[in-house]
């Protein structure tokens, strides 16, 4: 319920918001390759729950049901058609006809109110509630792509103002062998399983993702000139991403920031449809995997490693590491762990392993129960819309 009442707020914000900037009635927004249609993402929110809840007469089974279910017929018969993701591609998405706002905002309604009955006849073990939890922790998803993309189209919704911290020292970790993973109890995506042990050398952690004081610094020191801290493919990227500017390489900061630099005295950036200056102290946000990695070489350090990551946020949160305002690029690809088998729903993680580089912690914007530090985000290296940072390890 307090998943679903979150999605029906974003989506009154956009039904107050959109109309001020001169979108469709039907809310329809300006087509972008990062973003969805807004109706989509709302109609896939109970398409979601009611495909593995209401419909799926083997959710019993949990993790051992069928990836193809015996399913029941949908109580919105263009459910299926509209909403199901292996029947359209994102560029589809964008050309299709949708139930109104009304039809959808009913859907979601009788689908929560089947899913509830449902819950309460359920077994209270992990099989039992697999597909609830599954369904919660995709519409939490789903909120947060909201969000993202309030900020792509400069909706001017109400936010926190980003959190200020004060430097802390880099953290030391000993050498180690870690189990690597979720537990195998409770819920978890399957590209968290199975656990597994890893031996790891010690290293040095930044007590903090990189703030923009330290990112400014980069940038005055020439960093987006310097081709020698790029790769071919942030090369390529940043050429690409600076086509129009009227320079080979116009790009100077993360996406949406207006103005940067030691000379200009702030960091401004574009939030939420409003040039906000930004705290010194707060984490550098909007940065692709490109970005990170160059400031890394240029600062003489690397991107952690996923295990370095989960060892830290787990062990080291009492010594002052602080994560869950952006999320965070590591330096390795998104591949399936030893052993990995997917879950019923495997579109989750499958399609996407070797395409991106892998996220770890949470965003701002992350909802509360998602955050956990096996938990695995991912985009691909160019990707610079989410609320992205990153922090470094010495090399």
């Amino acid at each position: 319920m307090d998943a679903r009442n979150h999605t029906l707020h974003l989506m009154a914000e956009f039904e107050r918001l959109v109309p001020d900037l001169r979108f469709a009635a039907d809310l329809s927004v300006p087509r972008m390759g990062e973003v969805l249609p807004p109706l989509w993402l709302l109609g896939h929110a109970g398409w979601f729950q009611e495909y593995w809840v209401g419909r799926n007469t083997q959710r019993q089974l949990g993790l051992q049901c069928p990836q193809q279910p015996a399913l029941l017929a949908s109580i919105e018969p263009r459910a299926d058609a509209c909403f199901d993701p292996r029947l359209s591609s994102r560029a589809e998405r964008w050309t299709q006809t949708y139930p109104d706002l009304g039809v959808i905002k009913a859907y979601l309604l009788e689908t929560l109110e089947t899913t509830l009955e449902l819950l309460e006849k359920s077994a209270p073990t992990d099989d039992g509630l697999y597909f609830f939890r599954l369904a919660l922790a995709r519409e939490d998803q789903l909120s947060e792509q909201f969000i993202v993309m309030a900020q792509t189209l400069g909706l001017k919704l109400p936010v926190p103002a980003q959190v200020a911290y004060a430097a802390r020292e880099p953290l030391h970790v000993p050498s180690t062998r870690w189990l690597m993973g979720a537990q195998p109890s409770g819920f978890s995506f399957d590209n968290e399983c199975p656990q597994h042990e890893v031996s790891v050398p010690a290293f040095e952690i930044d007590a903090q993702p990189v703030n923009w004081a330290q990112y400014v610094e980069f940038v005055d020191d020439g960093g987006y000139d310097d081709m020698a801290h790029w790769s071919p493919e942030g090369q390529s990227w940043l050429k690409e991403a600076s086509a129009g500017q009227g320079k080979e390489f116009g790009r100077r900061a993360p996406r949406y920031v207006e103005q940067i630099g030691v000379a200009s005295g702030a960091v401004m950036q574009m939030r939420f449809g409003r040039i906000q200056r930004m705290a010194s102290g707060s984490s550098a946000m909007h940065v692709s995997w490109y970005e990170a990695q160059a400031y890394a070489h240029w600062a003489g350090r690397r991107l952690p490693t996923e295990v370095e990551w989960e060892i830290a946020a787990s062990r080291l949160v009492g010594q002052g590491f602080r994560w869950g305002d952006v999320w965070e690029w590591t330096i390795n690809t998104f591949r399936p762990y030893p052993g990995f088998v997917p879950s019923p729903w495997y579109q989750g993680s499958t399609v996407h392993f070797d395409h991106c580089k892998t996220l770890r912690g949470a965003s701002w914007a992350t909802r509360e129960r998602m955050k956990h530090a096996t938990f695995r985000g991912y985009a691909r290296s160019e990707r610079d819309g989410g609320f992205y940072g990153f922090r470094t390890c010495a090399v």
